[in-house]
Parts: C-alpha cells; structure tokens; sequence
C-alpha cells in the first residue's frame, strides 16, 4: 500500500479501541520496533509492533488504555537501541517525559454555533501563559481555565474571534511555543489536549471564534525526539522528518521539514486537520510562512525557494478549503506578497488573508513619534488603500501583536511615551490608530491588554495587569464603540463590513486624512472616517462627502467620557452640500479635535 494511502486509510499515533490501543508509527529505517508502557512494566519487546510494508509499523495492544504513558523502542540498523516519544502522541507529561494515551472523544456541549463571517471577525491575540494567570497550575502562568474565566469580558468587548498563539508541547515550562517539540500534543502545564478543547468549547457557547497558531516552517530544535528519528541521516542532517542538506537552515535551528517527503507532507496535513477537525478550531495562523516557501524567508530570491514547501501550503489549503471551507487559513508571512491569497487555481498558496505588514508599518510610524512634521500621510493613504487579489478582507490590520510588541519594541503606548503609558499622548495616539485598525479594510486584530493600555514590552512571565480594565475603563469603551460599529452592530455603518475603500482626502501639511468605506452604498451604509495625526484642533474642517443630506457623528476619539484627559472638542452632526471637493460630489464641514478620528454616517 502507498504509505499517503495507508496514513489515510488508519490514523497514525496511539488510537483506542474497542480491544486495547492501536500503536502506528514510520519508522523505515528501523529494524524493529515496540512499544514499552505502564501497561507492560515498561518492558522493550513484549509487544513489538509488526512491519506493514512502507516503513510503517503497528500493533493493537490489548492491555494498553487511555491514560498509560508510553514510549516507542526502535532498534536501528546497527543495532542500537532507541527511545522515542510518538510523533504522532497528543499528549505527554513533558517534552522530556512519557506519551500517555488520549481520548479521542470529547463532550462538546455548544450547540448552534456557526463561524461569524469573515468580514465580521474581530480578532484578539492572547498568550495562554500571561494573560490571566492561575495560582493552581503548577507553574503558576495561566492556563486554558483561566482564558475561560475571561470569555465574557471579550465577549463584552465584541470580539468575536481568539487568536492562541502556539500551545504545542514546547521545551522547559515558558515559552511563546513556536519552538514546539510534538505539535499533535497541548502543551500540559496550560491543561492537555482536553483543556484546550474545553477552551474552544466554552468560547463557541459564547459565539466567539477560535483561530490556532500552527508552526509549519521548523520544529524545536530542543526536547526533538523526531531528530534522527530511526536511527538514519545523511551526513550531520536531522533524518527522515528534515532536510538533510543545505535546505535544513532556519534561524530557529536546522530543523526545517523535508517538505518533499511525502510521509512529512502527510504529517503536517494531519496535524492541520486535527486542529480543525478533531479540535474543532475555526481557523489557523500559519506562522513565519516565508521560511515555510524559500530557505531564506525572502521574496524574490528564486534560487532558495522552496518549490515543495509552496506545493504544501497550496495542498493544506486546498484540502481545508474542500472539507470546511468556512475555516480560514492566515499566512504570517510579513512580505505582502500578493501570491499568498491568491487562488491555486492561478498558482497562488491559497490562503485566506496574511498579516499585514502594510498596514502595521506605516500606522505605527505614524502614530509613535513625538513630531507631528514627520507623519507621512501618503504612507498611511497607502496602508489604508491596500488590499490583496482585491479582496479587502484578505489582510489581518493591527498595530499590536505578541511580535510588533518584543523583538526591541513596546506596546504602541509604552513607545508614545516610554515609562508614561498612560500619559494623553499615549492614550490619544495609541487609540488614534486603534480607530484606523477598526475602520480600514481587513480583519482588524488586538493585542491582549491593547484596550486598556497595557505597557513595557510583551513580556511572557509578566500577567496582564487586569486593574488596568478599571483604570482606564473609558478606553475600554472606546474600543467596544469602535468594535461594534465595526460589526456594523447599531444598523448604521455597514459600510465597514463592506469591500469599498476610497481614501479621497490626505492633507500632508495639516497631518488630516479621510476616506470613504461601503458595501451597497446608501443611508445607514455609506461610512466616512476622517482622522486628525496633529496636535491641533479643527473648529470646522472641510472634507469631500459621497452624498448630500445630514451624517451623523456615530463615534468622536475626543470625547471625554472616554477619558477625562481628553479634550472633548465638539464634533457635531453635519449637513453635506452639493459641489465637488476632493473627488466627491459633495462637501462638509466638521469640528475634529487633536489625534482624533470621527465616523460619520447617514
């Protein structure tokens, strides 16, 4: 049988059954392989595992169950003796201890659920370890119960969709998790495999999405059973699951996948299935796909691509895009490289959306200085108008992320004003760009602790400080008003679910930008965002309008009920007239005040 036939036709790993656990693992450079385990006194031949041709090899044990930990025993070709963690195993007690046997079913107790639409998500990106911690994990970081425990304020907030940054069982008990040694296990010390479906579980009850970090592009490189996994290399390579060559380098190790082996392929095709499947996620974020498509991570550079990493990512995509095709898939790959989402059909990845490097770039120039002169406006123009394959939801908007936030930099607050997070400038200019996030085209995403100002760097020891949600109680309602007229939740501003995006009004000198965003155009649809970067306030600021007739003020940056530091300089209905200014057919005059945006809709 073809080794891709026979990894679909029996599921690879530890599988209960009826009878006892089936254990199935490649191994073709083995010349036997067992399985040793609390169920056999750990013993290393009572139940060897028999070859089914391929380099597979399997076994039912009767004795074995759910629970018992375990260890494959590979004899290599030279007669050594090694043991290995199950590649395949969905659980362990560490990256350094035992397989132990997981259930494979799951009481899920949501019922009527169904992912928001794309054009409606709401990303927020939370790390399990900090965001809230709990004083019963052993670790005492935060845990998949601790994220339930904060579901209903997200919800609160409007956010619809959770982003969890990697949880696969990583080295030591603190990390990002993109150095994932076993990425078919949860992480234990945040709660295993069923902890975290207890997390998706409870997030869906609440009508919030859940989209999972997968690392496709390296694996470890520490706690790596899979390194020379059989026994077999060439020269110093990592063996059957890597390149051995020149192809292996990544600046996280040398442990790039062999994307063209197609036992590897299958791999990690089944692993992104069972995230979406088996785990019941709503869509993956592909991290650092750049060093997934060219050994060097770069665009341009055909000489170091990697023909076999892009074939995978199409086939991945095309493979989610066939069974559920509700599910995103979002390229990390920081490149804006339009051949990301394009269709395979046209010889693209196929992805849904990648993050936008566009966007984050420019906004964060735009808004961090302390000089208004250096605001470039036709960089943020720029930002605003971008969209991939024409598709103005197929980018992710921020100017927070677990990256933009470390690596050198702070939260957009913390960089305003280092050490005076909370100063005017900061929460002006940082909720200035917020308000750019929520109204321009894409799927806009925050960073835990955005909405409330959190400080410093990311920093993954250090918990959110959730005092701060009291503190600054009135910059969290303003990004629930952004939110939910993002989601066009009071009937008025469909145009922000919408594809159109016209970006008609940029004012260099006076730092002033406005444009125009829609779905169907008309009343209750037709949106205008204008946005003041300067330390000035307008008594009556003129701008082109799409349509005559009275716009509304649904949302003012300045108003100080959301923060008495603010000016709450007056920005007032107002009556658009006919006549041509800025390329519409009509003009108004409205009051904005510093760093300020206002929507306006009819």
């Amino acid at each position: 049988m073809d080794p891709e036939d026979l990894a679909l036709a029996v599921p690879m790993g530890a599988t209960p059954t009826a009878n006892g656990v089936t254990f199935r693992v490649w191994a073709p450079h083995a010349a036997s392989v067992a399985v040793a385990g609390t169920f056999n006194g750990w013993s290393a031949d009572a139940d060897p595992l028999a070859s089914e041709g391929a380099g597979v090899w399997a076994a039912e044990v009767a004795g074995a169950a759910i629970g018992d930990e375990y260890k494959l025993v590979l004899v290599d070709g030279a007669g050594a003796i090694l043991r290995r963690n199950d590649p395949y195993a969905r659980s362990l007690t560490s990256s350094v201890g035992n397989c132990v046997v997981a259930e494979t079913d799951f009481a899920w107790t949501e019922s009527g659920y169904s992912t928001p639409p794309w054009n409606e998500w709401v990303i927020y990106e939370l790390y399990v370890g900090s965001f809230a911690f709990d004083p019963q994990s052993p670790s005492g970081r935060g845990t998949f119960r601790t994220v339930i425990g904060k579901l209903d304020y997200l919800k609160d907030l409007g956010v619809n969709v959770i982003e969890v940054m990697a949880a696969g069982e990583f080295p030591w008990d603190h990390s990002w998790g993109y150095n994932q040694s076993y990425m078919f296990a949860i992480e234990h010390l945040y709660g295993g495999p069923n902890g975290f479906r207890q997390l998706v579980d409870a997030a869906h009850q609440r009508g919030i999405a859940v989209v999972f970090d997968v690392v496709y592009n390296h694996v470890g490189p520490n706690d790596l059973d899979l390194w020379r996994f059989d026994g077999w290399s060439e020269g110093d390579g990592g063996g059957i699951y890597f390149y051995n060559d020149g192809r292996r380098t990544t600046p996280w190790g040398d442990t790039r996948p062999d994307y063209g082996r197609p036992e590897v392929r299958r791999y990690l095709l089944d692993n992104a299935l069972r995230w979406l499947e088996r785990r019941q996620v709503d869509g993956l974020r592909w991290d650092a796909t750049g060093w997934i498509r060219n050994v060097y991570g770069t665009n341009d550079d055909p000489a170091h691509d990697l023909p076999d990493g892009w074939s995978l990512m199409q086939e991945i995509n095309e493979e989610i895009r066939a069974r559920q095709p509700w599910k995103m898939s979002i390229a990390e790959d920081m490149q804006d490289s339009p051949w990301l989402v394009k269709p395979v059909s046209e010889q693209g990845a196929g992805f849904d959306a990648q993050w936008g490097a566009g966007f984050v770039h420019p906004i964060r120039r735009a808004v961090v200085p302390p000089e208004d002169a250096g605001r470039d406006m036709f960089a943020v123009r720029d930002a605003i108008a971008q969209t991939f394959a024409g598709n103005a939801f197929a980018r992710v908007v921020y100017t927070e992320s677990h990256d933009e936030d470390a690596n050198g930099h702070s939260r957009v607050p913390e960089e305003i004003w280092p050490g005076n997070a909370g100063s005017y400038f900061s929460q002006k200019r940082s909720t200035l760009g917020a308000a750019l996030v929520l109204t321009a085209p894409g799927i806009p995403m925050l960073f835990q602790g955005q909405e409330f100002l959190a400080d410093r760097f990311f920093d993954d020891g250090v918990e959110l400080d959730w005092t701060k949600a009291e503190r600054y109680a009135g910059i969290v309602d303003l990004y629930r008003e952004l939110i939910r007229l993002r989601k066009n939740g009071r009937g008025t501003t469909r145009g922000l679910c919408g594809q159109g995006v016209h970006v008609h009004h940029v004012n260099d000198r006076d730092k002033a930008i406005a444009f125009h965003r829609w779905d169907r155009g008309g009343a209750g649809d037709d949106v205008v965002v204008l946005a003041n970067l300067a330390n000035v306030a307008y008594g009556a600021y003129r701008i082109g309008m799409p349509r005559a007739g009275l716009w509304r003020v649904r949302f003012n940056g300045d108003w100080r009920g959301y923060s008495p530091d603010f000016g709450d300089h007056p920005s007032f209905d107002t009556l658009a007239s006919p006549g041509e200014r800025d390329g519409m057919p009509c003009w108004a005059e409205i009051g904005i005040g510093p760093y300020t945006a206002i929507v306006l809709s009819q």
